[in-house]
């Protein structure tokens, strides 16, 4: 069977963002009561962009820069990240995760993690191989306009 580019982008369309609503749930399910949906975004952003500044943490969520700064102390407060003077250029500071920061997001990536393997366990074994092989092919593809990952690989 001949299945076109644009078959496969639609079928893409349609199961991705599902696939995607379940990850962002559960993930967000246990960031923790006292951690927003920005505090949380911000946190994985600086994970996965070691040395971020606050200008990109700002694009990534959305927010002003002002906006942005607020939100950053105060996870700086809570002792979630960390402000460093960049070792490139004095009057950038860049954004680091502390253990404790990095720990939170660990956390809900194995909790996730977990619920996903709860939901494929009804897969057959032929499944599951298709599906890894899947994700082997559709990898390269995407990998080099991936923006965000969370803890272990690309997911928020």
């Amino acid at each position: 069977m001949d299945i076109s580019s644009e078959y496969l982008a639609h079928e893409i369309l349609d199961v991705v963002p599902i696939i995607m609503r379940t990850i962002r749930r559960e993930m967000r399910s246990h960031r923790g009561p006292d951690l927003s949906v920005p505090q949380y975004r911000a946190m994985n952003f600086i994970r996965n962009h070691p040395g971020a500044s606050l200008s990109g943490v700002a694009d990534h969520v959305g927010l002003t820069l002002p906006s942005t700064s607020k939100l950053v102390d105060g996870l700086v407060g809570r002792g979630l990240v960390i402000r460093q003077e960049s070792e490139l250029d004095r009057r950038r500071v860049d954004l680091k995760l502390t253990q404790q920061g990095d720990s939170i997001l660990v956390a809900a990536y194995q909790h996730t993690q977990a619920c996903l393997a709860r939901m494929l366990t009804g897969l057959s074994p032929g499944d599951r191989e298709e599906v890894i092989a899947a994700m082997g092919v559709l990898r390269p593809v995407f990998s080099p306009v991936t923006e965000e990952a969370a803890p272990g690989e690309e997911h928020e």
